[in-house]
């Protein structure tokens, strides 16, 4: 039977992607990048049916990193190489996408898998799971944005601390440090915290939650304040023309709730 590495499902406007190796603790492979491009290139041409994307694992870990037995095997320099852009680009697609994503973090998340999770708008995880990029314990380093998106989020000496040592942390600790944004006690609360954030993402009006998630992330790393207030003021003004934005005052002044159809 063929693998089928990740799987992928809507319902209503949310879109979810599961890391399907279990037998593997959901390792990245190939066949797993592969798939996984796929999915998010159907999901960036669909904002309008899409507008919560949610990233979760099959099994006991969301992910372990990357599949070890595979890279052993990859020998040659130039194929490395390759094979770090190639995860570095479909990472990025997923950091790219217009809609808000959230990590379901319900077990192990080392090396890649703690950058995949990087990359999401939103981190939960399950109490019990344990996250690292651990990869300088291998003798290399994290090689798919960990060593930039790690910093950006928890400050750099935090950063280093974890990424030098290859410290394993728990959910708690990790909440601690701003890296998830709530621990669940159990898999079923991790699915209600994860559904939760992902309704009230959808209460709101599609076009106007891309563009304060597109202000936020370029605004990070503009060249000063005023370079980052001129971005919001370009995202600002793209959903001055939306239908979503006349609904909402027409809702307000009819005292009922907003219909938001993405337009």
């Amino acid at each position: 039977m063929k693998e089928e590495p990740v799987r992928w499902e809507q319902r209503d406007h949310i879109g979810y992607i599961r890391l399907h190796r279990p037998e593997s603790l959901n390792a990245i492979n190939g066949g797993m990048l592969a798939a996984l491009e796929e999915v998010l290139r159907a999901i960036a041409a669909d904002p309008r049916g899409i507008r919560v994307v949610i990233v979760e694992g099959e099994g006991r870990a969301f992910c372990a990193g990357a599949d070890l037995k595979e890279r052993s095997m990859l020998t040659d320099p130039q194929q490395i190489r390759q094979r770090l852009e190639w995860s570095k680009a479909v990472f990025s697609a997923l950091e790219r996408l217009p809609q808000p994503t959230i990590a379901a973090i319900n077990g192990l998340a080392f090396g890649g898998g703690l950058e995949l999770a990087l990359c999401c708008d939103f981190r939960y995880a399950v109490l019990g799971a344990k996250l690292g990029l651990t990869e300088v314990s291998l003798g290399i380093i994290p090689g798919a944005g960990g060593t930039q998106r790690l910093p950006r989020l928890i400050g750099p000496a935090r950063a280093k601390e974890l990424i030098l040592t290859a410290r394993r942390i728990t959910a708690g600790q990790a909440f601690e440090l701003g890296l998830v944004n709530g621990v669940a006690e159990n898999p079923e609360q991790l699915r209600e915290f994860t559904g939760r954030m992902a309704e009230e993402l959808l209460a709101n009006a599609p076009l106007a939650v891309y563009q304060a998630k597109l202000a936020i992330d370029r605004g990070l790393d503009a060249a000063d304040l005023n370079a980052g207030l001129e971005l919001e003021t370009e995202a600002y003004e793209a959903v001055i023309p939306t239908k979503d934005r006349l609904e909402a005052l027409a809702a307000f002044r009819e005292k009922r709730p907003p219909r938001f159809t993405g337009e």
